[in-house]
């Protein structure tokens, strides 16, 4: 696939690689999976992710908009109101967020542990 051999999967011009940088981020994953269910302002983004500061969601919802993986939509009015969205592009990422997530729940205590040791 991609013509790229098996140990070259993470190369500049790999599409794994280009994956990994656009969820490598500490908050993408967690903004992309609040953005799941429906659209939401960045209020409500803030109060759901928890520990983001309100410049970090908006560098974050930047990047995720030039990835073509959130879109933004001004409805206008006073106070302005803005909502994001997941694009279809950003909704094919649920699949695999949730297989991280999984991976979490059942190693994360393994993590925990490893790193206790050091």
């Amino acid at each position: 696939m991609y013509g790229v051999e098996p140990g070259d999967v993470f190369l500049a011009d790999c599409p794994a690689r280009l994956a990994v940088e656009v969820i490598a981020d500490k908050w993408s994953v967690v903004v992309l999976w609040g953005l799941n269910d429906h659209p939401r302002r960045h209020s409500e983004l803030i109060d759901l992710v928890g520990g983001i500061s309100k410049k970090m969601l908006t560098q974050t919802l930047r990047r995720l908009q030039a990835n073509g993986l959130v879109t933004r939509t001004d409805h206008g009015g006073v106070p302005p109101r803005v909502e994001y969205d997941l694009t279809e592009l950003g909704r094919t990422l649920m699949g695999p967020i949730r297989l991280l997530t999984e991976w979490a729940e059942e190693n994360g205590e393994k993590v925990l542990e490893a790193q206790e040791r050091r």
